[in-house]
């Protein structure tokens, strides 16, 4: 191992035991170049998101790979499907925003399925983080559609989301190409770091008439 791998899983493993969500005893970190892989197990979904998230934002990482196992602690009385879909219901009908009459919650052994529309992306990744809240999930598949309420022309999205990059103090417009077609916007360029990405996805999650994403964003971490 380099001392660059060296550095960079020592963040790594200093970001996950910081971190009070995650109990990292479980947790095996392995670098390879920039990239991170997370092997082990957590014990339950929002854990793993956490630790992933850990990993992303320590300095010097390209790429995480995420092969964390949800093993339930032994004295965790796992819920059954049906108290579980009753659960993700409830909260998706409690919340202002999202119009749950057109979501489909299907549960199996815990792994979660929402099918059905939303009328905006960001309400699509709010119901799965919703969702990710529950506690004896495992897995979540998010096939929800996008269906605007409203008619945009993609020059509009792509003028919009321009314009909040502009407004961005973490990344610069023009590391980044966009391409919109039928609402479906194809991102591309290269970042030097998941702050400055994360800041490209959120000005395109949040603009209106996007149906969906295609991401080709590539992080070129800056040597350490």
């Amino acid at each position: 191992m380099t001392k660059q791998e060296e550095l960079i899983k020592k963040r790594v493993i200093d970001q996950l035991f910081w971190d009070e969500r995650v109990d990292a005893s479980d947790i095996q970190v392995k670098v390879n170049g920039r990239e991170v892989t997370l092997e082990g197990s957590v014990p339950d979904h929002s854990t793993r998101q956490a630790a992933v998230m850990d990993a992303w934002q320590s300095d010097g990482v390209g790429k995480v790979t995420n092969k964390l196992k949800i093993r339930f602690a032994p004295e965790y009385k796992i819920p059954s499907d049906k108290d579980v879909k009753k659960i993700i219901n409830n909260l998706l009908a409690w919340n202002r925003y999202i119009d749950e009459k057109n979501i489909t919650v299907k549960v199996f052994q815990g792994d979660i399925e929402l099918k059905g529309s939303v009328d905006a992306y960001w309400k699509k990744l709010s119901a799965e983080q919703i969702a990710s809240t529950v506690l004896g999930i495992k897995e979540i598949r998010n096939e929800l559609t996008v269906v605007p309420t409203d008619d945009y022309f993609d020059k509009k999205i792509a003028e919009s989301i321009t314009s909040a990059l502009d407004r961005s103090y973490a990344i610069k417009p023009d590391e980044i190409n966009i391409r919109v077609t039928n609402g479906i916007v194809t991102l591309s360029g290269n970042v030097t770091n998941w702050s400055a990405y994360r800041a490209a996805m959120f000005a395109i999650e949040n603009t209106a008439g996007v149906t969906d994403i295609i991401d080709e964003i590539k992080i070129d971490a800056l040597e350490i």
